[in-house]
């Protein structure tokens, strides 16, 4: 009798769960979807308008397919065109490169990871790791990477990024 109390009353509380869920309902983003402003600049310029539907409005620039500031998205790929890609989520705004060996310097090679942490277009919205490998025996080894670096690369995004947005509003 009380396993059938038990079950009984399970059986309400899941009806009354999905009950509850269905009666709040889904509040529609007010925006209106972003025009497309036409093909980014960069070798990815039609995978990135796909990925992230267009350009976007407003001064978030957050378009309606990403979670993350579109136009930092689009100029960390624009800027990293060159390297190839290891793996891009644009709603988790993650972009990873595989290794790559410049052709002047076959025996280092580079890999960079990008993580961009907000929907406002600002610097402290974009956090960039950069690995270096050096070969030496046939083993790639660890090799220290310049602060600068990682400064420069930040700063080409952020200015791609502004870019971007000026292109995008003289196009509105």
């Amino acid at each position: 009798m009380v396993t059938r109390l038990v079950k009984l009353i399970a059986v309400l509380a899941v009806a009354l769960a999905l009950t509850a869920c269905e009666s709040i309902g889904i509040v529609p983003d007010p925006t209106p979807p972003p025009e497309n402003p036409g093909p980014s600049s960069g070798s990815n310029g039609g995978l990135i308008e796909s990925l992230i539907g267009g350009g976007d409005s407003g001064a978030a620039g957050g378009g309606g397919g990403i979670a993350v500031n579109s136009y930092l998205w689009r100029a960390s790929l624009d800027t990293m065109s060159f390297m190839p890609l290891s793996s891009a989520d644009p709603f988790g705004g993650v972009i990873i490169t595989d290794w790559y060996s410049p052709p002047e310097t076959p025996n280092e090679r580079v890999k960079v990871n990008i993580y961009i942490l907000d929907r406002q277009l600002r610097a402290d919205g974009l956090r960039i790791s950069v690995f270096r490998q050096t070969l030496a025996s046939n083993n790639w080894q660890e090799a220290a990477v310049s602060p600068e670096t990682v400064q420069d690369l930040e700063n080409a995004i952020l200015k791609r990024a502004r870019e971007l947005r000026i292109t995008n509003s003289r196009s509105n």
